[in-house]
């Protein structure tokens, strides 16, 4: 296999809140699923290892020499140039439509590319092959005057394009004399003078997310940075539900031939919870309002208050894990897998992640729909889960398989559960309320603090990890964040001593370093490293934590973005992408090490 076609995550995503794909240095869409994040992957290149002609669409330039790309300012809207040997040269243009059509989000399953000739003679190939049935087989085509059918399933998806057709069909070269359109959507004749409605398309795309970004409150160091997180954690929103993915991806691994390879293409309550946190920072209400509406489906049908760690963008509560036997995996590093067996799973900080974002809506004047006194109702009943559940057993944030703990960060978010229900209590004049949630968080206190803390036996000591062991893991420096412990508290700054001596590899932080079901951990987990130089930030090491998120931001890919792993040796990113865990450190650390904008003004 050619070196330059090993897959590797230097991936540009697009998308529209409804499919998304990720394209890579070659301007190839090697991911992309229908009818959306958590369907079909119809294009699975990415996960193919080198049998990359399936699931895929690329041009392929006579003669190609080199590429670049950038997206358009402050737009997912991406341009790649290829140029060949002979001087010629085109630019791909790629997009998912999205703005506001019949007083609606026009928002079409739908890829949508403009291919322009810029230089010489180009001469381009196009390979358009998706897949079927987690790459079972490449789908079969009808075609008309103006147009190709993949028969990628239920609902076929229809190429409109202005490119000679037969030339698509048999893959044949052919010269790129003008401006050529693809249109790859629903299935239905396309309506209205092809080469204008899709330029129409993109200038309305564009203008959209660039008001929208306008709307943005960012700080005013690694702006760039930072609104190229915003507009890709948006892009992880399906926004027909308000439900947010952890990442657009399965099965990458988290290190080199682990197995540690998961599905991440639903809804966590935990990295919604920090995903809604990081964009609220910056304004952007839309996303929550969403989301929120998600939520209270999600507690409307949850039997006794209870919530499981994760459901799909439909708030389907079985996501039964298999594996996709056609695909071989990133790099043949499978297995590939559909589904993930962790919404089995007990994790018990859910509640507080249901919680602490839903407060927000009893306070917030600028919402469409504030919270009533009976949303307080249904949020009480999972307050009640996270009073009943503090000190039971989980599978812990970190999801072990194996094991059930106490864990510490559990606890800790339903302390902050019982504590912020206490806070609307009060706020909405019901005092009795107020008292009980209240009397039942200092309870949750006082047994986090005789249980989780490790006395060393010399007059210090740190926080476990569970109450059961004295591991260390990195989710205790979110004990500041959730407003559990202050800064100057001499137990955290004792603990963040512990996680830092312990954790710490060099510029970058491990979730733990014990081993788990798969053995020691081998690279590090990016959200850690942004939790690190947050406490940098909170213990005045303000120099070295602005190094340390420089050093972060220089790992980023060409599209700015991280994925969940890094191998703290070699730099090279691991897991899923984009992950949006990672984003947030990005936005968070940004917003806090940032110089103000009163500085310039």
């Amino acid at each position: 296999m050619n070196e330059t076609r090993i897959p590797n995550l230097e991936l540009w995503p697009i998308g529209n809140c409804q499919v998304s794909g990720l394209i890579d240095q070659t301007g190839a869409l090697v991911w992309g699923c229908v009818p959306r994040v958590d369907g079909d992957p119809v294009f699975s290149s990415l996960l193919n290892d080198d049998q990359r002609d399936a699931g895929i669409w690329r041009f392929e330039l006579e003669g190609q020499v080199s590429s670049k790309q950038e997206y358009i300012r402050n737009t997912p809207n991406l341009v790649t140039t290829l140029e060949a040997s002979d001087g010629s040269a085109i630019e791909i243009l790629d997009f998912c439509p999205r703005y506001e059509r019949s007083g609606r989000m026009y928002r079409p399953v739908a890829y949508t590319r403009i291919v322009r000739p810029i230089a010489g003679i180009p001469r381009v190939r196009v390979v358009l092959n998706p897949v079927k049935n987690y790459g079972a087989q490449v789908a079969d085509t009808t075609h008309g005057t103006n147009h190709i059918r993949y028969l990628v399933g239920p609902q076929a998806l229809r190429l409109s394009t202005d490119a000679p057709v037969g030339y698509v069909l048999d893959g044949r070269t052919f010269r790129i004399e003008e401006d050529t359109h693809f249109f790859l959507g629903p299935d239905e004749p396309f309506v209205g003078n092809l080469r204008e409605e899709v330029r129409g398309m993109e200038q309305r795309t564009r203008k959209y997310w660039q008001r929208w970004v306008r709307g943005l409150h960012i700080p005013f160091e690694w702006q760039e940075e930072v609104i190229r997180c915003a507009i890709t954690l948006k892009l992880c929103q399906h926004e027909e539900t308000g439900a947010i993915v952890a990442a657009l991806t399965t099965s990458i691994p988290e290190a080199a031939n682990s197995e540690r390879n998961w599905d991440y293409r639903y809804c966590w309550i935990r990295d919604s919870y920090y995903t809604i946190q990081a964009l609220n920072r910056l304004g952007a209400l839309d996303v929550m309002e969403k989301y929120l509406g998600y939520l209270r489906n999600i507690v409307d049908g949850a039997r006794g208050g209870q919530i499981q760690p994760l459901y799909s963008v439909m708030g389907e509560s079985e996501l039964d894990e298999t594996t996709a036997s056609y695909l071989a995996g990133y790099r043949g590093m499978g297995p590939v897998r559909r589904g993930n067996a962790a919404y089995k799973q007990i994790q018990h900080d859910c509640y507080g992640q249901i919680v602490l974002p839903s407060v927000q809506s009893f306070f917030d004047k600028r919402l469409l729909r504030p919270a009533d006194e009976r949303d307080f109702e249904n949020l009480e009943q999972v307050g009640k889960m996270a009073w009943a559940m503090h000190d039971q057993p989980d599978a812990g944030l970190w999801e072990f398989r194996t094991r059930e703990e106490v864990h510490t960060y559990s606890a800790v978010m339903s302390w902050a559960a019982c504590d912020r229900l206490a806070t609307v209590a009060t706020h909405i004049g019901k005092d009795d309320r107020a008292a009980i949630w209240r009397e039942r968080a200092d309870s949750i206190r006082d047994t986090i603090e005789t249980k989780a803390w490790k006395d060393d036996g010399k007059g210090g000591g740190h926080y476990g990890a569970s109450f059961e062991s004295d591991y260390l893991d990195a989710s205790l420096l979110q004990m500041v964040e959730l407003r559990f412990l202050s800064p100057d508290n001499d137990r955290f700054k004792q603990t963040f001593a512990a996680v830092e001596e312990h954790l710490r590899r060099g510029n970058h932080m491990l979730r733990y370093a014990a081993e788990d079901d798969f053995g020691a951990p081998e690279t590090a987990f990016n959200v850690c490293t942004f939790w690190l130089i947050e406490a940098l930030h909170l213990a005045g090491r303000d120099d070295e934590a602005r190094t340390l998120f420089n050093t972060m931001l220089s790992h980023t890919t060409g599209s700015g973005l991280l994925s969940e792993d890094l191998d703290y040796e070699t730099g090279e990113l691991w897991g899923n992408f984009p992950q949006t865990y990672s984003l947030v450190g990005v936005i968070n650390c940004a917003g806090l090490l940032s110089k103000l904008w009163s500085d310039v003004r």
